[in-house]
């Protein structure tokens, strides 16, 4: 009963969306106050009715009722509880009763803590955002329902996907879509403004916490993505520019590109049209990862299904919206003239070369990742872009990025003197310089890769230390370290997402540089040395978990002759799914990672084994987090929560005639 009741819920959760669609639009176009008052509660409404059905698909998996296809495709009683909660999205259908609940979600958000908003702008965005809704709505009802019942229930369900029963990817694909959906409110303000024919500061002031709390998730969400792939998948490596991993960078550097030019909106009046734009690009991205991952169209190891006539219904909804939003923009394009002048030696000027890096940058990641089907398509051939092309591609236009990131943060807005900035920033090029040197010293002339990456990292680092430091005004250091507790907490949360990105570059330079590696067949008992470190391959044997078997290793490292770790490398197989699946062991630290993996025994005896040590692996995802800390402390900042601006006095609009 449960689950019908989950699947009316859906029903009555997509009507209300097209009330939610049509009546506040009509109201806002009218004036009619009642009409547009329908939003708020519309919103709400359309969030619970999502929340119940999303509850009674949870209570399906974790009583295990076999009744449900969804169950019975994706689970099994033996199955940890954490995994049955985490099987609800790791599939097809769930996933996107997950993207719906994030969706609806940021729509009630909209309606509880907009009342700042102006009236008629509030109306719009929630009417949009219940667009976008009816669209998910359409395609989880008719073509993606989760609540299908199975005739004949059996006795247990088919499992998991073994590479899904993970921590690391439990928890992944909410972050994710908190970031997708996230950028769903950027694109409605931007099409609710163009309607409207406003684009002015207060609006980009309403924008940037939305933005910013999308981007904070996409970042969690990439990274948590990243580190399951490091040591989940046994192959070692943090990226490896799948077509998954690139749907969810495409939309991470568009929503960074968009964040900073909302600032220069916000502060100065420019960049509007150029903001709008990547309000609509942005979740565009988004809707075209969605694509990416559900059509079967590219093949990775993350995708949901393979379904081109699902694929089809997403490729509508992104060519509808994205179409439409394009076209209204276009139109509109007269009432977003641009107020700030500005000189070539500025901060709007660096955050506008900032913006076509990060914008050059995706749409090289998006071509890189879309060839090989239009290749297919138009030319008949089968070709495969893969690292070589990315490394080579993307890397200068994210190395000018970062060269010029401690400079945009010190620049003065309108007008900059060069000299002056120049002078703050020696330490950041001695801080700089330093790190060469020594990435130099520690790599013994191996590579220029490692030196470079290191001087590149800490003038990033530097130059946020800079930044955070300039803000304190001038005097005495000891007057000036009292008033470092008086900087705005977003001047410290952008200082600190500058010096995680950083220490992520530092961390990516350390590791491709000096990476070592001993691939090898090994006996019981046999020892081997991999750099400065000792391994021994104490013991293989069989065992058996939850719910898969488990060939086991005891592997001892030692390092000058004492021993530092025991670590227990396995290779598991799950009987219900036939699949197996690598478990690394790793031994980490601060400054490098022991990584070993067993592999299958050979025929002439012994068992394949893959050792690494991997300099600095962990500053890749300690540099995400401090990222994401930055991102976090500038929401906490008053000035950024959601409709601060409103209090503003009555901005200067351009209003379209």
């Amino acid at each position: 009963m449960l689950v019908e009741l989950g699947h009316f819920a859906l029903i009555l959760g997509f009507v209300t969306a097209i009330v939610q669609m049509v009546v506040p639009m009509v109201g806002a176009q009218k004036g009619w106050r009642a009409w547009m008052a329908v939003a708020e509660p519309a919103a709400t409404a359309q969030f619970l009715c999502t929340g119940f059905a999303f509850a009674a698909l949870t209570v399906a998996f974790v009583t295990s009722d076999f009744s449900v296809a969804l169950v019975v495709a994706n689970s099994h009683s033996l199955k940890p509880m954490i995994y049955k909660i985490s099987g609800v999205w790791g599939n097809h259908e769930g996933s996107l009763l997950l993207w719906l609940l994030i969706l609806s979600g940021f729509g009630a958000a909209a309606a509880w803590f907009g009342g700042n908003l102006p009236e008629r702008l509030r109306a719009r965005v929630l009417s949009v955002q219940g667009a976008i809704g009816v669209a998910f709505f359409a395609f989880m009802l008719f073509t993606s329902n989760p609540f299908l019942r199975v005739e004949v229930p059996p006795f247990d369900g088919r499992d998991l996907n073994p590479l899904l029963q993970d921590p690391g990817l439990a928890f992944h694909p909410p972050f994710l879509y908190l970031g997708y959906v996230g950028l769903s409110m950027a694109f409605s303000f931007a099409v609710a403004a163009l309607i409207e024919g406003r684009v002015d500061a207060a609006w980009a002031r309403w924008v940037r916490p939305w933005t910013l709390a999308a981007w904070l998730f996409l970042t969690i969400g990439i990274a948590l993505g990243s580190w399951w792939a490091y040591y989940e998948l046994g192959w070692g490596g943090f990226w490896f520019w799948d077509p998954v991993e690139n749907a969810s960078f495409m939309p991470w550097l568009f929503a960074a590109a968009l964040l900073h030019s909302a600032i220069v909106t916000e502060k100065r009046e420019a960049l509007k049209s150029w903001t709008v734009l990547l309000a609509i690009i942005a979740f565009s991205f988004s809707l075209l990862g969605t694509f990416i991952v559900r059509s079967g169209v590219l093949t990775s190891v993350h995708a949901f299904a393979n379904d081109p006539e699902r694929g089809v219904f997403i490729l509508a909804i992104l060519a509808v919206f994205t179409g439409g939003a394009l076209t209204l923009y276009a139109a509109r394009a007269h009432a977003m003239e641009a107020k700030g002048v500005f000189g070539l030696l500025s901060r709007e000027s660096a955050l506008v070369a900032n913006n076509v890096l990060l914008a050059v940058a995706a749409l090289v990641v998006f071509v890189g990742t879309v060839w090989p089907l239009v290749a297919e398509m138009a030319f008949g051939r089968v070709l495969s872009v893969g690292p070589p092309f990315f490394d080579a591609a993307f890397t200068p236009f994210f190395v000018a990025l970062g060269v010029l990131l401690p400079f945009g943060t010190l620049f003065a807005w309108k007008r900059a003197t060069g000299a002056r900035v120049a002078r703050q920033l020696w330490p950041a090029a001695l801080l700089a310089a330093s790190a060469a040197l020594l990435g130099y010293a520690l790599g013994s002339g191996r590579s220029a890769l490692g030196p470079l990456g290191l001087a590149l990292g800490a003038w990033v680092i530097g130059g946020a230390l800079v930044d955070i430091w300039s803000r304190t005004g001038r005097g005495a250091p000891a007057a000036r370290l009292k008033r470092l507790a008086r900087v705005p907490r977003a001047d410290w949360g952008r200082a600190l997402a500058h010096g995680g990105l950083g220490v992520t570059i530092i961390g990516i330079a350390g590791l491709l540089a000096w990476e070592r590696e001993d691939i090898r067949v090994a006996q019981i008992g046999d020892s081997w040395q991999i750099g400065r470190y000792e391994v021994t391959l104490d013991a293989v044997r069989e065992t058996e978990g939850p719910n898969y078997l488990t060939t086991m290793a005891d592997m001892t490292l030692r390092a000058d002759g004492a021993e530092i770790a025991t670590l227990h490398p396995e290779k598991r197989f799950y009987p219900v799914a036939g699949m197996p699946t690598t478990e690394a062991g790793i031994d980490g630290g601060l400054w490098r990672d022991l990584y070993v993996v067993i592999g299958e025994e050979q025929d002439g005896g012994g068992w394949a084994v893959r050792s690494h040590v991997k300099p600095m692996a962990n500053w890749i995802w300690g540099g995400a987090i401090l990222m994401a800390l930055g991102g976090g402390l500038s929401l906490t900042d008053r000035r950024l929560r959601v409709a601060a601006g409103a209090r503003r006095a009555a901005p200067s609009a351009v209003a379209a005639q």
